[in-house]
Formats: C-alpha cells, sequence, structure tokens
C-alpha cells in the first residue's frame, strides 16, 4: 500500500505539493470514490485512480531530475563520501542510479532512474547525446580555443574529445556543449586551452533543461513529456 499523494507523484503528476493540491480539491477519485485525503492508502497495482478524468497507472520505472549540490558523488555507494541517493527520500529498494556522473564539486542537473535501458541509450558514445554546461574559468580563452573545440580538442593523455561548442558570456564565464561524458571533461578541455574551471553547473541533458525553481538538493519527477523528449534524445 503506498499513500495516494506518493503515488501520483511518483507517476509524474506533479510534485508532491502540487498533487496534495489536486486530491484536496476533488480531484482525485479512487475505485469510483471522491478522496480528498492526500494520505489515503492505495493498492498502486488494484485500485482504479482516475485524476481530472484521466486514468492513473503506476509506473515502476522512476525518473526524476536532481539539482545536485557541491560535495555529492554520483554513484550509488561510496565508502567516504555522501552520494546523490542520500538526497532522493522514500525510494529505497527501487534500485535507482544517476544517469552519468557530475563531478564531485560540479552543481546541476542530474537525472536519477532505475530504467537502465534508457539510461544506455542516453549515454552511449555513438548517440551523442548533448549537455549544456554554464562555467567560470579563470585565463584567458584565446580565438584559436573555439577552433580547436570544433575540431576536437586534445587532452593531456593524447584523447581526441568529440567536436564541441564553446560560448562566451563574458571573460571569465561561458557555455560549453560537449556529447560524451570523459573524466573531467569540461575541466580538461578547458585546461588544454589554458584555462582552469572555477565553478561548474549543468544545465540541459539532450533536451532536458534543469528547473531553475529547484534549490540545489531538490528534486522532481520529470513529466511525462520531459520523459519522452528524453526517449527522443
Amino acid at each position: 500500500m503506498m499513500r495516494l499523494d506518493k503515488m501520483l507523484a511518483h507517476s509524474g503528476y506533479g510534485t508532491r505539493k502540487e498533487v496534495k493540491e489536486f486530491i484536496r480539491k476533488g480531484f482525485v477519485l479512487v475505485n469510483g470514490e471522491v478522496i480528498k485525503d492526500d494520505d489515503f492508502k492505495v493498492d498502486e497495482e488494484k485500485d482504479e485512480i482516475v485524476i481530472a478524468d484521466q486514468s492513473v497507472s503506476y509506473e515502476k520505472l522512476i525518473y526524476i531530475m536532481l539539482n545536485k549540490p557541491d560535495g555529492y558523488i554520483s554513484a550509488t555507494y561510496d565508502n567516504h563520501d555522501p552520494i546523490v541517493l542520500d538526497l532522493i527520500e522514500g525510494y529505497e529498494n527501487r534500485g535507482l542510479f544517476p544517469v552519468g556522473r557530475l563531478d564531485k564539486d560540479a552543481h546541476g542537473l542530474l537525472l536519477i532512474t532505475n530504467d537502465g535501458k534508457l539510461a544506455h541509450k542516453l549515454l552511449s558514445p555513438k548517440n551523442h547525446v548533448d549537455k549544456v554546461y554554464y562555467l567560470k574559468y579563470d585565463g584567458t580563452f584565446m580565438p584559436y580555443a573555439y577552433k580547436a573545440f570544433e575540431q576536437g580538442v586534445f587532452l593531456e593523455d593524447g584523447y581526441k574529445c568529440l567536436p564541441a561548442k564553446f560560448e562566451m558570456i563574458k571573460e571569465g564565464e561561458g557555455l560549453i556543449t560537449i556529447s560524451e561524458g570523459k573524466y573531467h571533461q569540461v575541466k580538461r578541455m578547458m585546461e588544454a586551452v589554458g584555462c582552469e574551471v572555477t565553478y561548474l553547473k549543468r544545465i540541459s541533458f539532450g533536451k532536458i533543461t534543469l528547473d531553475e525553481s529547484l534549490n540545489e538538493g531538490d528534486y522532481r519527477h520529470l513529466s511525462l513529456a520531459e520523459i519522452q523528449m528524453l526517449e527522443e534524445s
């Protein structure tokens, strides 16, 4: 059994706060009866649940957008540091994991799911899913560096990155778009052209953009439209 508000939020019908409002306003029926108690217990697999005339089916697959703060490891386990899953409450034993990684000191958009098939698709090098980062840096981004990024900059170990794009906001701030996810890649790419990253925040992943209403450490479920956009990435 599961709380009604939790079940609706988990199924992508809004935040817990939003679905509580839907319930209290009488927009939700359980087995044909209007339910206005958000803590009403439902059997997510057997009960017939309708919200605003739309039948609800409980989704076993979970898709979450997290605004990652500094200091958390993008992993499912770590011996020394807190992990991003520590920020996600109420999903124990649901098999959640981060899609890719953000550096421990990086901020911003991180997708959390238990959909291994979609995660593999999004991370596969052959699919070249774009990721956009906002960054601050020390040093001067020289004119030649734009072309180096476009052609594929060489890292210190000799690896040639896939073509990328750098857009300067002003000296010391910019946006970088990459389509792969090597270890510390953005920092290493900037180092290759004589700059040092001092702040890094991912603002988009594929067609999904970070919800700026989320404070660092907060999260929400992806909407059905957002899930579809990821599947089309």
